[in-house]
Parts: C-alpha cells; sequence; structure tokens
C-alpha cells in the first residue's frame, strides 16, 4: 500500500493514494487524494476505470467507502472522472464539479443527476461536520473552461489539478519535487500546450497567491512543498503558452 500522509492533526488527514502499476496509465500517471475529518471522507479526482481497484484498496485502510459523503471533480476529463459510475456504486457521495459539466458526466454510465451539486464559476466551499472547511478556487481555463482548484484550510494545502503537472519517463516519477530547476523539464511542454494564454495565469494567482500555501498537490507528477511552492508560483507567472507560442 504505497499510501502517503500529506497532513495529519487529530480527526483530520490529508492523504496521496498512491501509484498506478498496472501499465494502464501509461502516458497519464494520475494522481488521487483524500480527505477524511472526523470519519467523513471527501475524494479528490478519483480517477479513470483503470485506477478504480487500486484507489479503492488504498483508502479502504483509512476509511469505509460508505463514509465517503463528498467527491471533488477538477474539470471534466476522463482521467479525473470516469470511474465515477463505480464510486457511484460502492459510496453514497455527493459529486462537486462546475456546474458547466454536469451534462457531460452523464456519459460516464451515470444515471442519478440528483448526486451532483454544481459549482457556479464564483467558486463555493464545503463544511465538514466538525466545522473545517475547503474552498472550491476558481481556475477556468486552466485547461478546462469550467474548472476548479481545491484548498483545505486545515493542512494548507492546495490541489491544483492539471496545474503543476509533470510528464515523466514511465516509472519515474518521484512523489515529490526534490530539484525544482530540474523539474522544470518536465512540466514546460504541458504547460506551454495546456493553457490558452498567460492571462488565466495571473488571474488564478491573484486568488491563490492570497492564501497560506504549504504545499501544492496537482492531479500529475510530483508534490510541491517547502520552498518548491514558491517557486513553481514564480515559474508559471512568467510562462509563455497557447496563444503566445502559436503561428497560426
Amino acid at each position: 500500500m504505497a499510501v502517503e500522509v500529506l497532513h495529519e492533526e487529530k480527526d483530520h488527514v490529508f492523504l496521496w493514494l498512491g501509484k498506478d502499476e498496472s501499465g494502464l496509465e501509461e502516458g497519464v500517471q494520475s494522481n488521487q487524494y483524500l480527505i477524511v475529518d472526523s470519519g467523513q471522507g471527501l475524494l479528490i479526482d478519483p480517477g479513470g476505470f483503470g485506477v478504480f481497484s487500486r484507489v479503492l484498496v488504498n483508502l479502504s485502510h483509512y476509511i469505509d467507502p460508505q463514509s465517503i459523503r463528498d467527491i471533488f471533480l477538477c474539470h471534466q476529463d476522463p482521467d479525473v472522472g470516469g470511474s465515477l459510475g463505480s464510486w457511484f456504486e460502492m459510496t453514497p457521495a455527493t459529486v462537486h464539479v462546475s456546474e458547466l459539466w454536469i451534462r457531460f458526466l452523464l456519459h460516464y454510465g451515470v444515471s442519478d443527476i440528483k448526486r451532483f451539486k454544481g459549482i457556479p464559476d464564483g467558486g463555493g466551499s464545503l463544511t465538514f461536520p466538525s466545522g473545517r472547511k475547503v474552498d472550491f478556487v476558481p481556475a477556468h481555463f486552466l485547461h478546462s473552461s469550467g474548472n476548479f482548484h481545491l484548498f483545505d484550510h486545515a493542512s494548507g494545502i492546495l490541489f491544483t489539478g492539471d496545474i503543476g503537472a509533470a510528464v515523466y519517463p514511465k516509472g519515474q516519477t518521484p512523489t515529490f519535487v526534490k530539484n525544482f530547476e530540474e523539474h522544470v523539464r518536465y512540466m514546460e511542454g504541458f504547460h506551454r500546450r495546456y493553457i490558452p494564454t498567460n492571462q488565466v495565469v495571473q488571474s488564478w494567482l491573484t486568488r491563490v497567491r492570497k492564501l497560506p500555501v504549504r504545499l501544492i498537490a496537482p492531479q500529475h507528477g510530483s508534490i510541491f512543498r517547502e520552498e518548491a511552492v514558491g517557486k513553481f508560483f514564480e515559474w508559471i507567472e512568467g510562462i509563455r503558452c497557447g496563444l503566445e507560442t502559436m503561428n497560426l
């Protein structure tokens, strides 16, 4: 069970749910995360169908799937929520996703539209019974047109979806960024192609720099902690991307 505890205090824990070792994610390695607060679970970007079994086994060591009351999807891509039909069967969870994408997610084999709770463009929040809170932070066009990140106030962890993503050779993805300058080469191609313009980066930075971010947890690649957090913000602030790099 390759699970990493990213934060733990009293009855609140933030977990990274391990790596896929089946070969089903060749080319698109993805991270799944779980917050357990006072026995209640919030599953973050549960992933595609191919990783469902691994994610289910790993999280079951920490929580009964029936205690997962919420699922957060940063956007509509299959590597984010392709396994949603299986999670609907295993949990009673409400799914929080941009209201823009609810009708598309029905194509993932789910039929109970009442279990979706659309997040308005301006964002929102979720409060656990303990009173602890997570925010749904607007991150539109990074890269999806209806996109959100998640900030956990108790841990200071910012889940950034595809922002901060890195594409490593198969089997070589470290859990944490060790050398930021070396890590940049695994991020550059993705960010330059999948972000439409630096203007949306600036809008996002204005929001997240107001938050006490201690750790950045992306959906792909390695996790940023300590000084790597500030270095990432500085790097992405100056990136040229999308329309700024293409000759159309």
